[in-house]
């Protein structure tokens, strides 16, 4: 049976009590309510679910304090990455942590990616800055490009954002994360705006790489249908709270909160006819 050592030395990141608040005209407006969660080591991957609004990517954020700070944001609790107090971080420790402990892919690739410079030169600025050591920067670039699957990445690392498709942009992305080798990757809506079939590549690739390189996942998303198969663990987000968690099909199979079983109801299902799809609000009043 592992001691309490052992299992402590698996957690790659803990967080507890986390509270996240904003100023506001009558006061601080607290957003995120005192969460706690955890993610080991190893490949382990956590699905963050919930609808926009609820508090899923002000939470990772904060993970490497990317918030504002100086009070325009107030953070407490407590966030230990490696057994580390990310809160009480100098910036010489929170710049080794951003890229290299935790990197973060987000949605809207083309909102994300420079237009005026090529997708080589970017995921190079990725390397410099968090991969000294590396000598030959540009055959790094190659392989990373190659590692998420883009063919002829020596041709096309010379290409603008623009002349890419999404898939590809994303693709992008992801190797530019990939470039300082994290621990932990925050992936966050990493399929919106894509069609079905690229997320089905999208997530194929995430689950290849999370095996290859031993990478823990965060994915945030509101859709259900993506976590299946890919997740270990479900983490439910209500308004700034966590209201249920557990592994994805024990979740998906019997879920206990009304906002989690609302989530599931607004899911299309081939068959059923329905003059309309409910909506969350519906799918809670009938609970």
């Amino acid at each position: 049976m592992p001691t309490d050592t052992q299992n402590q030395a698996d957690k790659l990141l803990e967080v507890e009590d986390l509270r996240i608040a904003f100023p506001g005209t009558g006061g601080a407006n607290e957003v995120v309510h005192g969460i706690d969660f955890s993610v080991e080591a190893g490949g382990h991957t956590v699905a963050l679910l919930g609808e926009s609004g609820s508090g899923k990517s002000v939470t990772c954020l904060a993970l490497t304090r990317l918030l504002p700070e100086g009070g325009a944001c107030q953070l407490s609790g407590r966030i230990r990455f490696k057994g580390q107090e990310v809160l009480e971080m100098d910036n010489a420790k929170l710049q080794a942590l951003r890229g290299a402990g935790i990197a973060y892919i987000f949605q809207e690739p083309s909102a994300s990616l420079n237009p005026v410079f090529t997708v080589g030169y970017q995921i190079a600025e990725a390397v410099k800055l968090h991969r000294p050591d590396i000598n030959d920067v540009t055959a790094r670039v190659v392989e990373l490009l190659e590692l998420v699957g883009i063919r002829d990445a020596e041709k096309r690392r010379k290409a603008y954002p623009h002349e890419m498709s999404g898939g590809m942009q994303q693709r992008v992305m992801i190797a530019m994360a990939l470039a300082c080798e994290p621990k932990l990757l925050v992936a966050d809506e990493p399929t919106t705006a894509l069609d079905v079939t690229i997320q089905a590549q999208i997530m194929e690739l995430l689950r290849e790489l999370r095996s290859k390189l031993g990478m823990s996942i965060i994915l945030i998303t509101h859709n259900f249908g993506i976590v299946k198969g890919f997740a270990d663990e479900v983490m439910v987000m209500y308004q700034g709270e966590i209201v249920e968690r557990g592994a994805v099909d024990t979740v998906l199979e019997n879920p206990q909160h009304p906002y989690t079983r609302a989530l599931i109801a607004c899911i299309p299902k081939l068959g059923a006819k329905r003059e309309r799809l409910s909506t969350i609000g519906d799918a809670m009043a009938q609970d």
